[in-house]
């Protein structure tokens, strides 16, 4: 009989063999958790559809603040929830916003000690849920909308933001944002574009966290969930633009262009694990199908096979408590 040569299991015999052997680690500094701070709470609001996440009051999100910094987290990605939007999104650029007095809260919690990143987007702000101002006809006009996203980007590095995250998938975004951030004196100011975002059916929850009143959908702006060349070529554009940063969202079911854009770009490279998938895995695990921990880690495992040097996650506290430990 032919015994084989090659004994590939030799390698997997033991736990410690196999920490020793490990090609991808998650580290508690590699992960990023988005916040919802919501206007008008007295106490933090359950997320039904996303379990264990909250709509945090101004409070609650100082204490989220440092514990995400306690924990050796990269980041927090805020997102503000206003009581009033219009169809422009104005309090977006109010100062005395939700989401601009939450980034003065992080700033003033945390200092220097995390890193404080805020979501640059009109969805949360405008009374028909667009990510842009729209024309005479409904449609999204582009070019409009980057005039507001550069004052968004300023309002937002005033009030602590480290990391502005344009979100909206509208085109030249980039260069706008950064155009504004040099011209206003902030030119230390990062920016982590949202260069592959696709029009998903995965973040539906995410409608329920920031109390969206989107009318009809996203086609036009973001990304047909078809075509994976056209990842590459938008972060190419942004990073042409100024980008720092360049993220693909969702993640699971993109992580093919995870790999293809961390192949193609040399900036680094952020994955969005999203709504979606933070609740397919809890309703799995809360009917006892799979096992919650184990597959939570496997999930980030396998975004940051893919290539992803930052994973914004739902789970990023909890894992990292997990990791510290």
């Amino acid at each position: 009989m032919s015994f084989p040569a090659d004994r590939p299991r030799r390698l997997r015999q033991s736990p410690a063999m196999r920490r020793l052997v490990s090609e991808t680690h998650v580290e508690p500094s590699q992960l990023v958790l988005p916040l919802f701070v919501a206007e008008g709470l007295s106490e933090p609001r359950p997320i039904s559809s996303m379990p264990g996440v909250v709509q945090h009051t101004r409070e609650s999100a100082r204490k989220a603040y440092s514990e995400a910094a306690s924990l050796g987290l990269g980041g927090v990605m805020l997102f503000g929830i206003p009581e009033h939007k219009d169809a422009v999104g104005s309090g977006s650029l109010d100062p005395n916003g939700i989401l601009n007095v939450a980034l003065q809260d992080a700033r003033a919690e945390v200092g220097e000690d995390l890193v404080i990143m805020s979501d640059l987007c009109l969805d949360e702000f405008t009374d028909h849920g667009h990510c842009g101002v729209l024309d005479a006809t409904g449609r999204v006009d582009n070019d409009a909308t980057l005039e507001i996203y550069a004052q968004m980007g300023v309002v937002q590095a005033a009030s602590g933001a480290q990391v502005v995250g344009p979100s909206g998938m509208m085109d030249g975004q980039v260069a706008a944002v950064r155009e504004a951030l040099d011209a206003a004196g902030h030119s230390d100011t990062v920016i982590l574009a949202y260069a592959a975002k696709y029009a998903s059916a995965f973040y539906g929850p995410f409608r329920e966290a920031v109390d969206s009143s989107l009318q009809g959908d996203r086609k036009t702006y973001q990304q047909d969930p078809a075509n994976g060349r056209e990842a590459v070529r938008e972060a190419l554009l942004d990073v042409a633009e100024g980008a720092d940063i360049v993220m693909v969202k969702p993640a699971l079911s993109y992580l093919d262009l995870i790999a293809d854009v961390r192949a193609a770009v040399d900036v680094p490279v952020a994955a969005y694990n999203v709504s979606g998938e933070l609740a397919m895995v809890e309703a799995a695990a809360a009917n006892g199908w799979i096992d919650r921990e184990r597959a939570i880690d496997e999930v980030l495992l396998s975004i940051r096979r893919a290539g992803a040097d930052i994973v914004l996650t739902y789970w990023a506290a909890e894992v990292a408590a997990r990791l510290n430990r």
